[in-house]
């Protein structure tokens, strides 16, 4: 039985592009992420993934920035076992799935209420997994998160459509309610947010973009001084690039070479507070 589909924002139906991305990776003989689960989702709500056509590099990409991560957090938890974890902007995304953490961890999927409702009859509840329906740039969510304990916080295609104000308000909030911990998501720089706004793949959303993206990943430590790089991970240097089809292997190696051009694709970043 199909789930019923609410109408959404194209902010809040962006979920449907990396869930698509996901799931069709499932699909592939040798996959990158592997999330069989996202299928399992598609299959109960009914949608229709060619409403985002893609080539296989964006399936690509959309399945390993996802897994990388995943790597962030579960290194995380596995450090700190009584940890937080935030997963802002969740979507329909089955992470704590993936990433199976300690009995210890609290988790939380966070979105919009809209989203959250659908989520609720579309993606299996695990224990100690909590769901916060909200506007993330609302003041006052997250009361409803314990502090005084290590978080880990990530965002999945989720910076592209904060304001910047609101982006780096929500750093200042994150920050003040945890005494330690570490934030990661995927970068858009300014080439890579042109591109989503004519892409023809993500025209519908096109207009829901609302971050000018940066350059320069050090720009989150000017806006919130706590926090710091610790990892910059770009997908052109990352070991997956080994199983890419030949052709695809070789530019992408090529592009490799250059951090400025590296950067104009997929990357995950990851910053520590306190510094």
């Amino acid at each position: 039985m199909s789930a019923t589909l609410p109408g959404l924002t194209p902010a809040q139906a962006s979920l449907f592009l990396t869930l698509c991305g996901r799931a069709l990776d499932s699909r592939a003989p040798q996959p990158f992420l592997g999330d069989a689960a996202a299928d399992d989702v598609l299959a109960r709500i009914g949608y229709d993934c060619s409403r985002f056509p893609m080539p296989a590099s964006s399936v690509t990409d959309i399945a390993l920035r996802a897994k990388k991560l995943d790597r962030v957090v579960r290194r995380f938890v596995a450090r700190h076992t009584d940890a937080v974890v935030l997963d802002l902007g969740a979507g329909l995304d089955s992470r704590m799935t993936r990433v199976a953490p300690p009995a210890g961890v609290d988790w939380y999927d966070v979105d919009f209420p809209e989203v959250i409702a659908l989520r609720a009859e579309a993606v299996e509840q695990k224990p100690k997994a909590e769901t916060i329906a909200t506007d993330l740039t609302e003041p006052g969510w997250l009361d409803a998160v314990p502090t005084g304990r290590p978080a880990v916080i990530v965002a999945d295609g989720l910076v592209a459509f904060l304001a910047q104000d609101a982006f780096v308000t929500l750093l200042h909030r994150l920050v003040d309610h945890f005494p330690s911990g570490e934030i990661a998501f995927n970068g858009y720089t300014r080439f890579h947010t042109w591109v989503l706004k004519r892409y023809r793949g993500t025209a519908s959303i096109a207009d829901a973009v609302a971050n000018p993206g940066f350059d320069d990943p050090r720009d989150p430590e000017r806006w919130e001084t706590r926090l710091r790089l610790v990892e910059e991970i770009l997908l052109t240097r990352e070991p997956e690039v080994a199983a890419y089809p030949p052709a695809i292997r070789l530019l992408t190696r090529l592009a490799a070479r250059s951090t400025a051009v590296s950067r104009r694709g997929t990357t995950v970043l990851r910053y520590r507070f306190p510094p």
